[in-house]
């Protein structure tokens, strides 16, 4: 029943495009491997791509996906689905996110570790809260349901302002998202 919920989650946010400063990175989601390598190319990592509207003060909508690499066709799928055209976005230097620039207004800025929070301080610091929320509250998630939990994230995330009525609009969107069929794995 878990599954049919996040996955209506995810249904419900996804009619929803991101607006104004946009800011885009990757993350690697994952176990640690005692001895192995850390960071981008670690063995049973997955990559996440994490793009959210910066308004100031305070982060704004938020939007994630799974995907099997951090490569051109996957971040160009990514744009398509979450973002508005046109919009202002912002991100590291990554030569994969260089396909943000074909439908939007695209900055990318080779950042120092110690500077990453100054330009683009509201999507690690969604990173952050994610990988809290996973490990905190799931203590870890295997891939093959890691999109159900980014579901259920970016779901409550975006209503957060209206926590009172999360149980009425959840319930609303279950009633209302197309039955699944789902294999049994």
């Amino acid at each position: 029943m878990l599954r049919k919920i996040r996955i209506a989650m995810g249904h419900r946010d996804s009619i929803y495009r991101l607006h104004e400063l946009i800011e885009i990175d990757d993350a690697l989601i994952g176990g640690r491997h005692a001895g192995g390598k850390r960071g981008r190319g670690a063995e049973g990592k997955t990559s996440v791509l994490v793009a959210i509207e910066n308004r100031e003060k305070r982060a704004g909508f938020i939007a994630m996906q799974q995907v099997s690499g951090v490569n051109r066709e996957t971040v160009s799928q990514f744009v398509k689905r979450h973002l508005s055209p046109d919009q202002c976005v912002r991100s590291d230097a990554l030569s994969s996110l260089a396909e943000i620039g074909k439908t939007q207004n695209h900055t990318a800025r080779v950042t120092p570790p110690d500077k990453a929070g100054e330009w683009l301080p509201w999507v690690h610091i969604a990173i952050g809260n994610l990988k809290a929320f996973l490990l905190g509250t799931y203590h870890g998630v295997s891939s093959g349901y890691l999109q159900e939990y980014l579901n259920e994230f970016c779901y409550r995330f975006n209503r957060r302002a209206w926590e009172a009525e999360l149980p009425s609009r959840l319930l609303s969107a279950c009633l209302w998202h197309n039955p699944i069929k789902l294999k049994i794995v």
